[in-house]
């Protein structure tokens, strides 16, 4: 299941993306972690050190490497450098299995131990540098990411959960299509429900899955104000923690501590994302996958590669849970 963590800079969506995968990781649920936000904090947010998380590879700096495995012998793409990050795979393509091991794993992905024997595989986009400044956006890293999701081949009981760049600026790109569920962190303020209502408007027109997290809610009239402003869409809310606030401070406590209701709250999230099971639709995923390529090839795709990148577009391909597993590097 692919799932991503949504919502406003400061609204805690790190720090409930990082319970989440620490929760599914307890209950010893193939966990894959990806750090996608320009602030690449989800690391440490897992009890990593700052040096530990900045040692991790990027995957925005193994582009390449990427781009030429995932390709495989697809007839349609004549070589990695014409590959965007919109790039469907198609006959031929090499796809990417959470449960076998691949060079774009082994390259990129490091594991985060937990206590209790859990662990959880983390990969990163990378951070912005001073060499970007001014010569490029941070979807230039995040499209390594996008990549990998439209050649992954996931299941129920295996998860990829995102923690997304805050604010709506996901929507640059079809990367908010990629998910069975996203979960938009809101606090209780008219600012912390603003991005609920841009996601809203933006996912309707293509099935885009949305709940919302109630964070920071201190009482009865935090938990109206959301039920007025977001209705069905309110999942589950979550107020303080000590649990949170140590480790917010350097001090590590076993996950067993967390505050009972924070755990059933977070126990609620993966009934609510694994019920999204039911709804897959590979057609609608693909078709998608296509339509935001055809519309980034012809917007700076082709003119960037030199190449009519609506050529990559294999159309008697449907990405499929029971898809070939992909052929040896």
């Amino acid at each position: 299941m692919k799932i991503a963590f949504v919502g406003k800079g400061g609204s805690g969506k790190t720090t409930l993306s990082s319970l989440f995968i620490r929760y599914l990781a307890a209950q010893r649920i193939p966990v894959t972690a990806v750090d996608a936000d320009i602030n690449q904090h989800l690391g440490v947010a897992l009890g990593l050190d700052e040096d530990q998380a900045a040692a991790i590879p990027p995957l925005g700096g193994r582009l390449p490497l990427i781009k030429d495995y995932l390709r495989g012998d697809n007839p349609r793409i004549a070589s990695a450098e014409a590959m965007i990050k919109t790039t469907p795979p198609g006959s031929g393509s090499r796809l990417l299995r959470l449960d076998e091991n691949n060079p774009v794993f082994d390259a990129c992905a490091r594991q985060v131990p937990f206590d209790g024997g859990a662990a959880a595989r983390l990969l990163v986009t990378g951070p912005f540098t001073e060499d970007d400044l001014g010569v490029a956006c941070y979807h230039s890293k995040t499209g390594a990411v996008e990549l990998c999701l439209n050649h992954l081949v996931d299941g129920r009981e295996e998860y990829v959960v995102v923690d997304m760049t805050a604010g709506s600026d996901s929507f640059a790109s079809g990367m908010f299509t990629r998910f069975d569920m996203t979960f938009l962190v809101a606090e209780p303020t008219r600012k912390g429900v603003s991005v609920y209502r841009q996601y809203r408007e933006y996912a309707r027109d293509f099935g885009v899955a949305l709940r919302v997290v109630g964070n920071k809610v201190q009482g009865p009239e935090d938990l109206e104000f959301l039920r007025e402003e977001v209705g069905d869409d309110l999942v589950v809310t979550l107020g303080h923690s000590d649990w949170v606030r140590a480790l917010e401070r350097g001090r590590q406590r076993p996950f067993a501590e967390l505050e009972p209701v924070n755990a059933a709250a977070l126990r609620t999230l993966h009934e609510t994302a694994d019920a999204a099971y039911a709804r897959r639709d590979w057609e609608r995923y693909t078709r998608q996958m296509v339509h935001f390529h055809l519309k980034n090839a012809a917007n700076w795709g082709n003119e960037r590669t030199g190449t009519d990148l609506a050529s990559q577009v294999d159309p008697e391909f449907v990405l499929r849970e029971e898809a070939p597993s992909p052929q040896p590097a």
